[in-house]
């Protein structure tokens, strides 16, 4: 029986390859038109072309997915290595403007100055990490004329003095370093007295500071201007709260520095000025 019903299935598909063919030959001199049969033949075929081409084109999909993924792996892997690049790029770009921006404010406050300081413009390219708030590198030397003692300062106010020079490099002492010490004065009070760093840096202590001067908080101090090393009028910083020193004799009072000494990145070294003279002169 199901020899029978196999022979009936070959029979027909015989039949129906016959029949198409015949249509086939009979429309192929009619380019422009078809016949009725070979409009017949491709009605009934059309679902079954439109189920092989949908069927063809999943196989296709399926074949090709493992290329594919390799081509989207390798093009994942280039894009993200540009992403790296040009967020790179995007660093270093903000960099150089902000860079720009510190470098313009410092000529312009050079340009500002008293035209009797000569400057000279040095980068911040080291600095003690045991003493964070001791002392500083730069990148100009002795070839550039720095020499010991001399002022360093910002636009924000004094940074220290220069105490050890090589020939393309300088070390700098800082006002917040311990052994530091700047003849300093009160603004409003005309109070005088030495500034030295605190241990542990970060703040200063302004000394000796008579007892009928003593400032109150929110004072401005200045370099004093006496001595050869630091101009008169130099900003340090404000008084945060005033003490009494312990032998009683004179104030004491802890001064916030103007000056970021954790962000120094430019400085500007004063190779000579004119001394301030004693505001009693003439008199």
């Amino acid at each position: 029986m199901s020899g029978l019903s196999l022979g009936k299935k070959f029979l027909f598909m015989g039949v129906l390859i016959v029949v198409i063919l015949t249509g086939l030959h009979y429309s192929a001199g009619a380019i422009d038109r078809f016949t009725p049969l070979g409009s017949a033949v491709r009605d009934v075929m059309a679902p079954v072309q439109r189920v092989l081409m949908l069927v063809g084109r999943e196989i296709y999909d399926f074949a090709s997915a493992p290329a594919r993924l390799i081509g989207l792996s390798e093009r994942n892997q280039i894009l993200e290595q540009r992403n790296r690049e040009l967020e790179s790029q995007l660093l270093q770009f903000k960099e150089f403007e902000e860079e720009n921006y510190r470098l313009k404010n410092m000529l312009e406050f050079k340009t500002g100055m008293d035209p009797q300081l000569d400057t000279e413009v040095a980068a911040v390219t080291g600095r003690d990490h045991g003493n964070w708030f001791g002392s500083i590198m730069i990148n100009k030397g002795a070839n550039k004329g720095i020499r010991r003692d001399m002022a360093v300062i910002t636009p924000a106010g004094l940074v220290g003095k220069v105490f050890r020079v090589s020939r393309h490099t300088a070390e700098v002492l800082l006002i917040t370093d311990p052994r530091s010490g700047v003849g300093s004065l009160v603004q409003e009070t005309r109070a005088h007295g030495i500034l030295e760093g605190v241990p542990g840096g970060g703040l200063l202590r302004m000394v000796n500071i008579p007892t009928d001067q003593a400032p109150a908080p929110g004072d401005n101090v200045i370099t004093s201007g006496l001595g050869s090393v630091f101009p008169k009028g130099i900003p340090l910083g404000t008084v945060q709260e005033v003490q009494k020193e312990q032998s009683g004799l004179f104030k004491m009072a802890v001064v916030d520095p103007y000056v970021d000494f954790s962000r120094l990145e430019e400085v500007l070294v004063i190779k000579s000025f004119s001394p301030a003279e004693p505001e009693n002169a003439g008199r």
